[in-house]
């Protein structure tokens, strides 16, 4: 999906929640860092008596460069033509972001195929992507699509806001005045000062934090400040399956080919045109905001225009960090029990999928 991700979902040990190489690290639930183990569920289709088959929801994931926008328009296609018509619903934290369109890949919506699309461009580059929030607004979509007699098409590679779909569990409670106190000494002393007092507080937390992750030392420093304990920054080791009727879909392409193919993707962006989408963003507040501004590709996009690095700098930034983005989305779908793995790219998998 995106090419650009959260520098801080990029860092974090296990939790790409990001998606995308562009997908931010949440910052609501800074708790989860480690994926979840437990199959999503793949209830029967039918009900007793040959019933029509219940909506489903299906979920497409992979890392970032793997195909899944063209997936999943290929897989709701396949299903409406088999009688059953299929909405897409995404699960990419930077594409929720309005004008964040270069540096994520976004699919245009004249090349979306006339199939309903739903969570993009739904905040503004001032707002903070926050997955406890998505949770509710994603899965009220899947279920009013379901409502509508179809199936509900999940795709993106953020994975703490799949998994928050796909599973039932809670996040920990929220303060924003803590927050923006513990946001404001981020940005003054950096990551190190934070993470040292996380590990003397909590040092089974501060083991699944990637140290150089400032939004997530900040949310698990937040979590501890309000009384939350023993949630270790991991998901539960057995989620439950939140929607009884769903399938997983894992993209899969081999390292040495999709390493070029992201290194080739950052170099499209930059000739395509994000430095000047940041500096048009600049005027709508990116650099006022927390999550957005932090996003990989955009992230550099700024130094640049700062003068802080030059264009070469900024775009072999951007590619290391995408690439290390790309191993950890990998690494937290790889958890997920009972996907189907395919590989990405090829024509006809969705017709392939359906007839098994």
């Amino acid at each position: 999906m995106s090419a650009a991700a959260s520098a801080d979902a990029a860092g974090t040990a296990a939790s790409p929640s990001a998606g995308s190489a562009a997908s931010p690290g949440d910052s609501s639930a800074a708790s989860a860092s480690t994926a979840p183990t437990a199959s999503p569920g793949d209830s029967p289709d039918a009900s007793a008596g040959g019933a029509e088959p219940a909506p489903r929801l299906w979920a497409v994931v992979g890392a970032t460069g793997t195909g899944k926008t063209a997936f999943s328009l290929e897989l709701a296609e396949a299903l409406a033509a088999r009688g059953r018509p299929a909405e897409i619903v995404n699960a990419d934290a930077m594409q929720l972001y309005r004008g964040m369109d270069v540096g994520t890949a976004k699919l245009p919506a004249a090349e979306r195929r006339g199939i309903p699309h739903h969570l993009w461009d739904v905040l503004s580059v001032r707002e903070d992507a926050a997955v406890a929030r998505y949770q509710g607004e994603a899965r009220a979509v899947v279920t009013a699509v379901n409502a509508r007699g179809a199936d509900a098409v999940l795709v993106g590679g953020s994975g703490l806001y799949v998994s928050s779909v796909l599973f039932d569990f809670r996040f920990p409670p929220r303060d924003a005045a803590l927050r923006a106190e513990l946001e404001a000494e981020l940005d003054e002393a950096g990551p190190g000062a934070l993470y040292a007092r996380l590990r003397a507080a909590d040092p089974a937390t501060a083991e699944r934090v990637d140290p150089r992750n400032g939004r997530r030392v900040v949310r698990a420093l937040e979590i501890l400040a309000l009384g939350e304990e023993g949630h270790g920054a991991a998901l539960p080791d057995e989620p439950v399956p939140w929607h009884p009727h769903s399938r997983v879909i894992g993209l899969d392409v081999p390292r040495d080919q999709l390493v070029p193919r992201l290194d080739e993707r950052v170099e499209g962006m930059w000739a395509d045109g994000l430095v000047e989408e940041v500096r048009r963003l600049q005027g709508e507040g990116l650099e006022e905001g927390v999550t957005a501004r932090r996003a990989i590709g955009y992230a550099q996009a700024l130094e640049q225009l700062q003068g802080v690095v030059s264009r070469d700098e900024a775009v072999a930034r951007t590619q290391a960090l995408t690439r290390r983005y790309a191993r950890r989305q990998v690494s937290w779908f790889r958890r997920y029990r009972d996907v189907r793995w395919i590989e990405g790219g090829r024509s006809g998998a969705a017709h392939r999928i359906l007839d098994s």
